[in-house]
């Protein structure tokens, strides 16, 4: 059965205009676009600068994070699933999960706790607390010089927004931190596995449709 992803929980887990349904629209369009992809064996990509910049720089906004934090990690590579949630997070420490998020200049850097909290971002964190039996997870954004090559085609004023090494390393980490609740880990469950139903009602519907 298909397991849904934490990157993209935040679409599952959006609510229902109808209190009878528990699944959003939104939610059901991206249950039938993992049946097609399932149905028709490929992954869908998506690439833009700002995802480019993320896995080029990740990195670099870990030694980042490093630096200001005097801590030592190094990217998580242990891939974790259960019955209905697979993921990779980027960092673990005993009891935490950390997630790193690039900026792609000054302007998106989010400067406060307030601005760098993103209801998506936690619903994607909690995932990686169950799946990695953490208790504590904290949304890290940082901000690092962007590679030349992603900024060839920017202007020369936009580019001084990409060129951020001389800014106190303290003030291009902003981190916000959550804390796992029990009742969002059910909620969590009930609409994951909802949405696993859905998808096979997709797979099956695409095979009746095509004998």
């Amino acid at each position: 059965m298909i397991k849904i992803h934490p990157s993209s929980l935040g679409m599952i887990m959006s609510p229902a205009k109808s209190k009878k349904d528990l699944l959003s629209v939104g939610a059901k369009t991206h249950c039938y676009d993992l049946a097609k992809e399932y149905v028709y064996c490929y992954r869908a990509e998506i690439s833009s600068k700002y995802l480019k910049k993320g896995n080029e720089c990740e990195d670099d906004s870990i030694a980042l994070y490093n630096d200001v934090y005097g801590t030592s990690y190094a990217k998580n590579t242990v891939r974790e699933e259960n019955d209905y949630l697979t993921g990779e997070c980027d960092i673990k420490d005993v009891n935490l999960i950390i997630d790193m998020k690039t900026s792609w200049s000054l302007v998106q850097f989010p400067t406060t706790k307030e601005k760098a909290h993103d209801k998506d971002y936690e619903w994607q964190g909690r995932a990686y607390m169950i799946l990695y039996g953490c208790d504590h997870f904290r949304l890290a954004f940082c901000l690092v010089s962007t590679p030349e090559d992603l900024i060839k085609y920017e202007s020369e004023d936009n580019k001084l927004l990409h060129y951020v090494d001389m800014i106190d390393p303290r003030l291009r980490v902003t981190t916000v931190d959550y804390v796992r609740d029990e009742e969002k880990d059910k909620l969590i469950e009930t609409k994951c596995k909802a949405a696993q139903e859905q998808v096979e009602e997709y797979i099956n519907q695409i095979a009746t449709d095509h004998n």
